[in-house]
């Protein structure tokens, strides 16, 4: 179950969550666990597979947006910086970063 504490040691800026959900936890874990569960994030690694890399800004962006609202730190630097390759259609290691995504986001599901 995803606790405030467990968010802290993954480092989620806890108190900037909050303070977006007026200060309730329940509404807080709430959301953390709403925007764990998008159905973007596997979305996303569908779009890379397919090299389709103007869904898969769109859809890494959209999750940027999530993550960076609910304070998931660790989470939000990754997929910003995946963001911010796709936007300039750089060439990346997409696939690993897609790894370590999804590797950030299942340690929060697993709590």
């Amino acid at each position: 179950m995803i606790t405030i504490e467990g968010l802290k040691e993954f480092g989620a800026d806890t108190t900037t969550g909050l303070t977006r959900c007026l200060n309730k936890e329940d509404f807080y874990l709430k959301m953390v666990g709403m925007g764990l569960n998008e159905p973007r994030f596997n979305q996303l690694g569908e779009a890379l597979s397919k090299k389709d890399m103007d869904a898969a800004f769109e859809l890494s962006h959209a999750l940027k947006g999530v993550v960076g609202n609910l304070a998931l730190d660790p989470l939000y630097k990754i997929i910003s910086e995946m963001t911010e390759l796709l936007r300039a259609k750089s060439d990346a290691d997409y696939g690993s970063m897609y790894a370590q995504i999804m590797e950030k986001r299942n340690a929060l599901l697993a709590m």
